[in-house]
């Protein structure tokens, strides 16, 4: 029963993410303003960690798994990106560089913060 709640509480976030996108007709995806929602649950303690972690840390293990689909696709549309492929990789490899970067400064940032306040 632990597990079917966990994953209610993340999928069901998830799905209100999704429906305020649609309502609303935000620039974002539903799935990133679900994870925002999730994100605030968490901050202000509505949602407590163990009550996600079970699932959190299956579905964290396995997430190369959800990749599989987007790889597929990629295949798809082979033809169309064969003429742009190191425009591609250059843009990937420069945003995967800047992305470690940020969030290594936001990890350091909340690190010295939890440091701060147990002061």
């Amino acid at each position: 029963m632990k597990l079917f709640r966990e994953v209610f509480i993340i999928f069901g976030i998830s799905y209100l993410g999704d429906c305020l996108q649609k309502i609303m007709d935000l620039p974002l995806p539903g799935s990133l303003i679900g994870m925002i929602i999730l994100l605030c649950c968490l901050q202000v303690r509505l949602i407590k960690l163990h009550q996600i972690e079970t699932v959190s840390d299956f579905l964290l293990g396995h997430l190369p798994f959800f990749f599989i689909p987007a790889g597929v696709s990629l295949l798809s549309y082979l033809g169309m990106i064969q003429n742009i492929w190191i425009s591609l990789i250059i843009i990937c490899v420069l945003t995967t560089i800047i992305t470690m970067g940020v969030s290594g400064k936001v990890v350091e940032w909340c690190m010295n913060r939890k440091e701060n306040v147990h002061e």
